[in-house]
């Protein structure tokens, strides 16, 4: 989308006001399919920081996403946690990954997470 889709950013403005992190949503972008929940970005920067934390081989990478970033305006990106991007019958990676999408990159979308089964 050249212009982000105004009802798109109220989700995800709503989302960063911090009132509720239980938005499922499902989003097309660049040919992928991507469903999962939202979050706040500064929630989704700490998990982030934290898995980086973890990792003996990425762990210097982790303060990237502890610094504070004040913005002002409405939301540019969404933040998925517990995301899967679907390719088939199958959700990819099983126990959901952490995506960052811009808003203006978002062809398609709609409320609610898709399912998927491997049968």
């Amino acid at each position: 989308m050249s212009k982000p889709d105004e009802l798109l950013v109220n989700v995800a403005a709503l989302v960063e006001s911090g009132r509720s992190n239980q938005m499922s949503l499902t989003v097309v972008t660049g040919g992928a399919v991507i469903t999962g929940r939202l979050a706040p970005e500064a929630v989704w920067r700490e998990r982030v920081s934290e898995v980086l934390t973890d990792s003996a081989r990425l762990g210097e990478f982790s303060a990237i996403f502890t610094a504070t970033t004040t913005k002002e305006g409405p939301p540019t990106h969404l933040h998925f946690h517990v995301a899967r991007i679907l390719q088939g019958t199958v959700g990819i990676p099983e126990t959901g990954g952490m995506y960052r999408i811009s808003i203006k990159d978002v062809s398609a979308w709609t409320v609610g997470d898709f399912s998927y089964s491997d049968s």
